[in-house]
């Protein structure tokens, strides 16, 4: 079980607990988390997470092609996830991708701004 995270803090349950995530919400928490964890920066886990940080710093001809990569790197390791598309979209110096996935049979969709 995964807990739920808000502006990298745990989210109370109210109990004294945090907020556990489970099935889709539980797999979309651990997507968004491989994402926006800069690839290397962990350590003892230096395949977890992504090149996605670099994207607003490639050439605008290139980001998509380089999103779709770091995606599919970055989401490799995890069961039963099936990558659906991946889409950018430019806006100046930063810009916002969407990811759709399938995991199980149920479509997930993850957004983050780069």
């Amino acid at each position: 079980m995964e807990r739920k995270l808000s502006d990298g803090d745990y989210v109370p349950d109210g109990k004294g607990g945090f907020t556990l995530l489970s099935g889709g919400q539980e797999i979309l928490a651990r997507v968004l988390f491989r994402l926006q964890t800069r690839r290397g920066s962990l350590p003892f886990l230096p395949e977890l997470g992504s090149y996605l940080y670099q994207i607003p710093h490639e050439k605008p001809s290139d980001r998509q092609a380089l999103c779709c990569q770091y995606v599919a790197q970055a989401l490799q390791p995890e069961p039963d996830l099936h990558l659906q598309n991946v889409e950018w979209r430019d806006s100046g110096d930063s810009g916002q991708l969407t990811v759709r996935l399938s995991w199980k049979g149920q479509p997930l969709t993850a957004s983050l701004t780069l």
